[in-house]
């Protein structure tokens, strides 16, 4: 029987607990859904503004993005944890929709709630799976670029699989971006860091946009986020990598 958390919707108008549960699969996630208090306000937030600005992963259709965004070009987020540096990008960049996926209920509300305060119209939510999004419900060559900043290092050996940066999943990633669309990787876990780069570059798909081929400067449109500033505390490295996909 599958856990009670996956069948019971905590918001029934709401993200669903488990959006792709009919294209249930047997392969190895690089998240794992959490449980976390939703305080009142993102629970409204999920209440009031789902149906508008909320959607869930369940590969049953194809997005018509120029719909979703009113023809503004859409950049995909991987994980965007409460939200802050997204509604932060979402509100310096209103020319660019942002297409947020996640599967941490909590986040979803804060985002949506940040985004109703800062009326921020060109941020989306979606609950789920980002590969069943990028494998099933996006077109080909219709993402103006994708970011995965800061994603679970699985830092022990025998998790490393279970990491997202993966060359399955570049080669997934460059059939969703249009070509010259940049992929955004950031990380303060220096192995991760180095296998990301290592595999960015060994990818036929992706070019470096650094000419020494490493890492790059942290670009001005990305937050300084909480979660790295305590990171940067504790005197770790951030590592940003900026790959192109190619003209191929």
């Amino acid at each position: 029987m599958p856990p009670k958390w996956r069948t019971e919707p905590r918001f029934p108008d709401g993200p669903s607990p488990d959006p792709a549960g009919s294209h249930h699969e047997r392969r190895i996630r690089s998240f794992q859904p959490r449980r976390s208090r939703v305080t009142t306000g993102q629970g409204e937030a999920l209440k009031r503004l789902w149906g508008t600005w909320g959607l869930d992963i369940d590969g049953h259709r194809v997005l018509d993005l120029e719909e979703l965004f009113g023809g503004l070009p859409v950049v995909l987020e991987i994980g965007f944890g409460m939200g802050e540096a997204t509604a932060q990008m979402a509100a310096d960049d209103p020319g660019t929709g942002i297409l947020a996926a996640d599967v941490h209920t909590p986040g979803q509300g804060n985002l949506l709630a940040l985004a109703e305060r800062g009326g921020m119209t060109n941020v989306r939510v979606a609950n789920g799976d980002a590969i069943i999004l990028l494998r099933e419900m996006l077109p080909p060559d219709s993402l103006a670029g994708i970011r995965v900043y800061f994603p679970d290092p699985w830092p022990k050996a025998r998790h490393h699989k279970r990491r997202l940066i993966q060359p399955d999943f570049l080669t997934l990633a460059a059939t969703r971006l249009a070509p010259g669309a940049v992929l955004h990787c950031a990380t303060d876990w220096e192995p991760y860091a180095e296998q990301m780069l290592e595999v960015l570059t060994a990818h036929p798909d992706f070019e470096n946009t650094q000419p020494d081929g490493g890492f790059s400067p942290r670009p001005a449109f990305r937050p300084l986020t909480r979660f790295e500033g305590q990171g940067l505390d504790k005197g770790h490295l951030v590592h940003d990598l900026l790959f192109r996909r190619t003209e191929n």
